[in-house]
């Protein structure tokens, strides 16, 4: 067996590439909700929303998640004995280790949606679950390797923010430093600290300042789970919720591309996503799509796989492309689809229907055009999407700073316009991740409902019911060798409706119990300013 002085590894969660069916994935961020015998429950969830994934004779996944496989290209890159590994099998491993690096994107279900499906139903979510287990199953392996080895426990990711929460399990599992940002520059002499035995800094944050450019980010080695190649970081758009758009925009070049697609598709793995915050401005240096550079990318990543999908896109950069650029994503669609594929996926973030709060914490999610064309904005672009079989995963936020009831009214007519065009929309409870305190108490204890925000939710569940069975059946598992998944993610859309109908007594009596606290609220207000 090889030794390695870095492994670099995560829950099972995050391990799995979810029967090539990306969007399945969003299945661990729930709790586990259908109520089987025997135990077998747990086991359902498991192999529906997130399988094994095949490794080699030393315990590797033959793909990994594809931030992990970043931060693994950079330390090979560096000379540095590195390997990514299963969590079946990390502990063959961890007594010869001297750093073992952990990363997540929602290690303990805080982000959304995971923290909405914890709100609504009560249950913690399996990626938390999972990775919770996974950490206490560890930890006798790093008390004893930190004895014995001096072993140095990295975490981070995504959701590195989020140990900050927990400071005492950051003591219980033997974390060592937190490191919250891009990796590439900082992330080297790190891992050579913690080979050398020098100390550790406990928290690292990497500002603007310290983030990569694009001849920093090295090219993954090996596969990547589902095929996904990056294409660029950064955004333009400068929501006030959000910290991708702190980042600056960096496109990589088409031949930088192209080696990450080759290492997939000679490892087998020809079906993929296109990944950035927003794939239509690839090669762009503002908020327009330039045609030229999107064409050639999508040609090229057609050479290399049958199927591709993008990891983000936006309304307006749909509308805009198709109604002034010549139907550029007509003629996208047009190269996208044939033989193999018959439709793409995106995840689009609608975030609000209120122009008022739109206008003030996200102008630029309409630019070139102005915010207070955001409904015609986004029911043209969803209509094109029906139209070119770009299917989207629509992301809504309930709970914005602010947010008022006449807000959500909004929102829930902008949910109902979208009702004829396919897609599924998911709602997100609002998470400060830009803001956040080491203690557990805050956002989420503090979560205020209105009436409203019950209503959206139900209209939501009503189109992404309706949605669901549509895109299971017709483009999602289609074909006679998805029988089996068909009929079990069918069953467990059923289980939901049925949930939901069950529930619509006790959403009416929690209704009621918000318009009376909101209504003691109001009088309370009145009392005092009198």
């Amino acid at each position: 067996m090889p030794k390695f002085d870095v492994i670099l590894t995560a829950d099972r969660s995050m391990m799995s590439n979810y029967h090539r069916k990306e969007f399945l994935g969003f299945g661990t961020t729930g709790p586990i909700f259908v109520e089987l015998p025997f135990g077998l429950s747990e086991k359902f969830h498991s192999f529906l929303f997130a399988p094994k994934l095949k490794v080699d004779k030393w315990g590797r996944p033959l793909e990994a998640p594809y931030g992990m496989r970043k931060i693994e290209a950079k330390l090979l890159d560096a000379g540095i004995n590195a390997a990514v590994i299963d969590p079946d099998h990390v502990h063959k491993y961890i007594h010869e280790a001297k750093v073992l690096m952990l990363s997540h994107h929602d290690y303990f279900g805080l982000n959304p949606p995971s923290s909405t499906w914890g709100v609504i139903v009560g249950k913690e979510p399996m990626n938390a679950l999972f990775f919770k287990r996974f950490m206490e199953r560890l930890a006798p392996h790093i008390a004893k390797a930190k004895a014995s080895n001096g072993l140095k426990v990295i975490v981070g990711g995504p959701a590195a923010w989020q140990w900050l929460y927990f400071p005492e399990l950051v003591e219980r599992w033997g974390i060592d430093t937190i490191f919250d940002g891009e990796g590439e520059k900082l992330v080297v002499e790190l891992v050579k600290n913690a080979l050398e035995g020098k100390p550790l800094p406990r928290y690292v944050y990497v500002g603007v300042s310290e983030a990569p450019d694009v001849s920093e980010i090295s090219e993954i080695k090996y596969p990547s789970i589902n095929g996904l190649v990056e294409i660029g970081r950064g955004c333009p758009r400068g929501c006030a919720f959000c910290s991708v758009t702190l980042r600056a925009m960096r496109w990589y070049p088409l031949e930088k591309i192209e080696k990450e697609l080759r290492i997939n598709a000679e490892a087998g793995v020809v079906d993929g996503i296109l990944h950035s915050d927003e794939v239509p401005l690839y090669g762009s240096s503002g908020v327009e799509p330039r045609p030229d550079k999107l064409i050639e990318l999508h040609k090229l990543a057609k050479r290399y796989y049958r199927k591709v999908g993008w990891s983000h896109s936006t309304f307006v950069a749909i509308y805009h492309g198709e109604k002034k650029m010549g139907k550029l994503f007509t003629k996208l669609s047009e190269i996208i689809l044939d033989e193999h594929q018959d439709w793409w996926g995106a995840q689009i973030g609608l975030e609000t229907g209120s122009i008022r709060l739109a206008r003030r914490i996200m102008p630029g999610k309409a630019a070139p055009y102005k915010i207070e064309q955001w409904h015609e904005i986004v029911v043209e672009a969803a209509a094109i999407m029906h139209e070119i079989r770009l299917i989207p995963a629509i992301t809504l936020i309930v709970g914005l700073p602010e947010e008022e009831p006449e807000d959500v009214l909004e929102t829930i007519e902008l949910v109902e316009k979208l009702r004829p065009y396919r897609s599924l929309i998911v709602p997100l409870f609002y998470v400060p991740m830009s803001h956040v305190r080491s203690d557990k108490t805050g956002w989420l204890d503090k979560l205020s409902l209105y009436p409203e925000h019950i209503d959206l939710l139900k209209a939501v569940a009503r189109h992404s019911i309706f949605w669901a069975r549509d895109i299971v059946n017709k483009y999602y598992f289609k074909g006679p060798q998805y029988f089996l998944l068909r009929r079990l993610v069918n069953f467990f859309i059923s289980y939901v409706d049925k949930r939901i109908a069950e529930l619509e007594d006790y959403v009416e009596r929690y209704k009621a119990e918000l318009r009376e606290r909101r209504e003691r609220e109001r009088r309370g207000v009145l009392v005092f300013t009198q």
